[in-house]
């Protein structure tokens, strides 16, 4: 394959992914707390071609890295829902161990415990989970304190990380620790918001504008395919015309 042809064909697998991304930003575009994925671009030097000059290379996506900037916060009235403000994640039990999320679109279950939509307990800073009666009014503090009628109930686990590198998504809404050396601590200068839920941060319109660029990206990265394929069969028909 000549450098042009592969050029482009690099270019066309890493606008793929782009393009996979970006798709999966505009389906979860409506759900609560969901975190963009962004990529990172670099360039491949395959090592048989290091030593030539210029050397030749290959747009490629590096690494996907995980957007967790914050969403916009809006009111919904539901005293279950919550959203924080700043840094840090929710604490839930996941079937297969602690999971974090910024969805803050909480339910009480039927025996009173206040779980997550896909029905996952939300962990307390001092207890498995907070256990809450459904026929008294709920009012919970900025820090996560959980009151009913002026009892403490107990306190909304809240956990930051030092970095995000450690972390996995798990479905649209859910992060685990994929790196056993990451481990949770408080956050700083976070606020619990009652009654609020925190959107997406994936944008509609970015997401919208960076489609059809991906999308005109791709289609000039097929011409070149087809002008290197094209200009090989030309230099394949002189070189058969000399030869004859």
């Amino acid at each position: 394959m000549d450098t042009m042809t592969a050029v482009a064909a690099s270019g066309l697998r890493s606008r793929m992914e782009s393009l996979e991304m970006l798709a999966n930003n505009v389906a979860n575009g409506s759900a609560g707390g969901y975190k963009a994925d962004r990529e990172f671009y670099s360039l491949y030097v395959a090592p048989e071609a290091q030593d030539s000059d210029p050397p030749s290379t290959m747009p490629v996506i590096q690494r996907p890295w995980i957007d967790l900037s914050q969403g916009i916060i809006h009111s919904t009235g539901n005293p279950l829902d919550m959203a924080l403000s700043g840094s840090g994640f929710f604490s839930v039990a996941g079937p297969g161990g602690p999971l974090y999320t910024r969805n803050g679109s909480f339910r009480l279950a039927a025996d009173g415990r206040l779980v997550t939509g896909e029905g996952y307990p939300v962990q307390g800073v001092t207890s498995a989970g907070l256990t809450l009666d459904a026929s008294r009014s709920v009012e919970i503090a900025n820090d996560g304190t959980v009151q009913q009628d002026g009892s403490v109930i107990g306190q909304l686990a809240i956990v930051d990380f030092p970095g995000t590198g450690g972390l996995a998504k798990q479905g649209s809404n859910y992060f685990r620790i994929a790196d056993p050396s990451l481990q949770p601590s408080a956050p700083s200068a976070t606020s619990v918001e009652q009654g609020k839920l925190e959107a997406s941060n994936t944008g509609s319109a970015e997401a919208a504008v960076r489609l059809v660029s991906v999308m005109r990206q791709f289609e000039m990265l097929q011409k070149a395919v087809s002008l290197g394929a094209e200009m090989n069969r030309r230099a394949v028909e002189e070189v058969a015309k000399v030869g004859a």
